[in-house]
């Protein structure tokens, strides 16, 4: 799957999410829909927000949605590549001790 927002690479493994650009209320529905379909299909998911370079609450939600259910399904659900911006907010919010974040 491409889109403008999202793009993705996937094995019988893992599957990782590319985001880019701003994730705000207009698209976050889409990379909520697109973190729950990766789960129900791979072990491991992780979300790539290196090029990420805005990101509101809707965008957040979208992201903790997505690790409640890895949590629920016994799944494992990862934020890798933070920006700096990404960075900001989560820490912030302190989900930096809720999510697992790889560099």
């Amino acid at each position: 799957m491409k889109s403008d927002l999202i793009n993705f690479e996937k094995d019988d493994h893992h599957c990782t999410l590319f985001v880019q650009g701003d994730v705000d209320l207009s698209n976050s529905s889409e990379l909520r829909k697109t973190i729950l379909s990766a789960l129900k299909t791979s072990p491991l998911v992780e979300v790539d927000l290196a090029d990420v370079t805005y990101i509101d609450s809707s965008g957040i939600a979208a992201l903790v949605e997505g690790l409640q259910y890895a949590n629920n399904h016994d799944k494992s659900f990862h934020l890798k590549r933070l920006s700096a911006h990404v960075k900001s907010i989560i820490e912030l919010a302190r989900l930096d001790q809720v999510f697992t974040i790889d560099d």
